[in-house]
């Protein structure tokens, strides 16, 4: 029974934790998107995570998306509706 909670505390921290992965500005610069979609995250987790990545140094909002929609799924058993929300930073931390 502990195992299964542990496990279950693993995956709800993972799941509200945004995520980051390294890409390259249109000027060639190295910069940042961090994705934090879900309804399970927020605007706040971006900048949170952004913060991390730069540290003091800061950094610059490049671009900032978001988009909440509906997806439905549907087969011969079963039918399943819910929202969905994107939210993605496009970052660059100052030198």
């Amino acid at each position: 029974m502990f195992s299964k909670i542990v496990t279950l505390a693993a995956i709800l921290f993972l799941v509200g934790c945004a995520s980051a992965s390294k890409t390259y500005t249109a000027e060639g610069k190295e910069g940042q998107v961090i994705n934090c979609s879900g309804t399970a995250r927020n605007w706040g987790m971006c900048y949170e995570k952004a913060g991390q990545i730069c540290g003091t140094k800061g950094y610059e909002v490049l671009e900032k998306t978001g988009d909440k929609g509906w997806v439905a799924s549907a087969s011969t058993t079963s039918a399943n509706a819910g929202s969905t929300i994107s939210r993605n930073l496009l970052i660059q931390c100052k030198p």
